[in-house]
C-alpha cells in the first residue's frame, strides 16, 4: 500500500515537469518566430501637391516705397508795411493767378507822405536852380578875380548839395510809390489760397508772421521719397542713358491707383543716417487727386527685365540652405533645388540662375515636402480618381445583371411551387 501511494507523487511531479517543458518549448518556438519573422513592407502614399513650369517673360524692376506729397511753391504772403487791413479780395480755396489782387491796406497815411516828398522835390530844385544860377554868376568873377577863390569854390560844394538833395528826395518818392504798391497785396505766385488768416479791419504789422494767407501750388505737384543705396546705381545709370523712369502714386493703404509722374530730380547728398537718398517725381495733378503734404506709396520703374525665368512666388521657400523650391524630377519624386531669385511683382519671381524654362516645380503643398519625397500632382490625382469612378461603375453593372437574374430565378421557382 505504501508503495502505491510513493508512486503516485512521482508520476505526477513527473507530468508536471514534462508540462512545464512543453509551454516553455512552445514559449521559445514563438518567441523565435517573432523574432525572425520580415515585417511587412508598407508602401508610402505619394504626397499630392501642385506643380508649376518655369516660363519666360517680361518683368518690371519696381521700388516701392513712402513718399509725401511736396507741393511745389508755398508761399505765405505777409504785408510788407503796417496799416489797417480794409479790405480782402480772395475767397477761402479759390484758385488764383499770380498778380491777382489778394487784400488792401489802408494807403492814406503814404500817399501823405509821397506828397510831403513831392514838395520837397520840389523845394529842393528851386534851391539848386537859384545855386546854379550864382554858380553862373561867380564864374564870370572869378575868370575876372573879381572874388576870392573860396567863395567860388564854396558855391560850387553848394550847387553839388542841392543835387544830391533832390536825388534823395527823388528816392524818398519812389520809397513812397513802393509802400503804395505794397498797400495792394497781390499773389506772388499761382495756387490755391487756404483759410483766412487776418480778418478786414484788422492792424497789420510789417513784422507779423502769422501772414494774411498761404498760397500752395498744387498743379503741377511733386511727391519727394527716398530710395536706398543699393538701389541707387541703376536709377542713376538710367537717368544719365536719358530715360524718362515713370513713378505711379498710389493711397496710403495701397488699394486704388492717384496719379502718374515722372522721375525729375534727385538729391545731390545721401543721409548718411539712414543709408537713403531723396528723389522727387513731378505730376500733373490736374484732377488734384494729390493733395499737399499727404502720404502715398510709389512705385518707381527703373527698368524691365526680358526673357527671364519666371516661376510662381508660392513656389520659391527659405530656409538652411538659402534660397531654394522644389524642383519636380521624372521620376515624380522631388528635390530641393537652390535658386538666385531677382525682382518679384507679388505674382511671380525672377530665377536669376538655378533653373530653366519647362522645368516644374511645386506651388502648394511644400510643408509636407522633403528631399526626395514622392509626389502626385494634382491634376494626376484627379485623372486617377475619375478612371477609379469609372471602373466602379463598370463593376456594378455585371452585379446589378446578377441581382436581377437571381430575382427572375427565385420569381419562377415560386410560380412552379404554386402549381404543384
Amino acid at each position: 500500500m505504501s508503495d502505491t501511494v510513493s508512486k503516485q507523487p512521482k508520476r505526477s511531479r513527473r507530468g508536471l515537469i514534462v508540462f512545464v517543458v512543453i509551454v516553455l518549448v512552445l514559449i521559445a518556438v514563438v518567441a523565435v518566430h517573432l523574432l525572425t519573422r520580415k515585417k511587412p513592407t508598407r508602401d508610402v502614399a505619394p504626397i499630392v501637391v501642385t506643380v508649376s513650369s518655369a516660363t519666360l517673360g517680361s518683368m518690371p524692376v519696381t521700388l516701392s516705397e513712402l513718399g509725401t506729397v511736396t507741393p511745389t511753391a508755398t508761399v505765405t504772403v505777409l504785408p510788407q508795411l503796417s496799416g489797417y487791413l480794409t479790405e480782402v479780395g480772395y475767397h477761402e480755396g479759390q484758385e488764383v493767378k499770380k498778380g491777382q489782387f489778394l487784400a488792401q491796406i489802408d494807403p492814406r497815411q503814404y500817399q501823405i507822405s509821397k506828397q510831403q516828398a513831392e514838395a520837397t522835390l520840389a523845394k529842393d530844385r528851386a534851391t539848386l536852380a537859384q545855386a546854379q544860377a550864382d554858380l553862373v554868376r561867380y564864374t564870370q568873377l572869378n575868370e575876372r578875380k573879381s572874388i576870392a577863390q573860396q567863395t567860388f569854390a564854396d558855391q560850387q560844394f553848394l550847387v553839388q548839395q542841392d543835387e544830391a538833395a533832390i536825388k534823395s528826395d527823388l528816392a524818398n518818392i519812389a520809397q513812397f510809390d513802393l509802400d503804395l504798391t505794397y498797400c495792394r497785396i497781390t499773389a506772388p505766385v499761382a495756387g490755391k489760397v487756404g483759410l483766412r488768416l487776418v480778418d478786414p479791419g484788422n492792424y497789420v504789422t510789417a513784422s507779423s508772421s502769422t501772414g494774411i494767407v498761404v498760397i500752395t501750388t498744387v498743379k503741377p505737384t511733386t511727391v519727394q521719397f527716398t530710395v536706398p543705396q543699393d538701389a541707387l546705381a541703376s536709377i542713376v545709370q538710367r537717368l544719365n542713358a536719358g530715360a524718362t523712369l515713370p513713378v505711379t502714386a498710389y493711397s496710403s493703404d495701397n488699394s486704388q491707383q492717384i496719379a502718374t509722374g515722372t522721375l525729375y530730380a534727385l538729391s545731390n547728398q545721401m543721409a548718411t543716417a539712414t543709408g537713403t537718398v531723396t528723389l522727387r517725381a513731378t505730376f500733373a495733378n490736374d484732377d488734384e487727386a494729390l493733395f499737399p503734404n499727404e502720404f502715398v506709396n510709389v512705385k518707381l520703374l527703373v527698368d524691365t527685365l526680358q526673357n527671364a525665368v519666371l516661376v510662381p512666388t508660392a513656389a520659391v521657400q527659405s530656409g538652411a540652405p538659402g534660397d531654394f523650391v522644389y524642383l519636380v524630377n521624372a521620376n515624380s519624386t522631388v528635390s530641393v533645388h537652390k535658386v538666385k531669385l531677382g525682382p518679384s511683382d507679388g505674382k511671380n519671381t525672377v530665377i536669376l540662375s538655378g533653373l530653366s524654362q519647362g522645368n516644374q516645380v511645386v506651388t502648394d503643398g511644400t510643408d509636407r515636402l522633403n528631399d526626395g519625397a514622392k509626389i502626385q500632382p494634382a491634376g494626376a490625382k484627379r485623372a486617377a480618381g475619375a478612371r477609379g469612378a469609372s471602373g466602379a461603375a463598370a463593376a456594378s453593372e455585371p452585379a446589378s445583371e446578377a441581382a436581377s437574374g437571381a430575382a427572375a430565378a427565385s420569381a419562377a421557382s415560386s410560380a412552379d411551387a404554386a402549381s404543384s
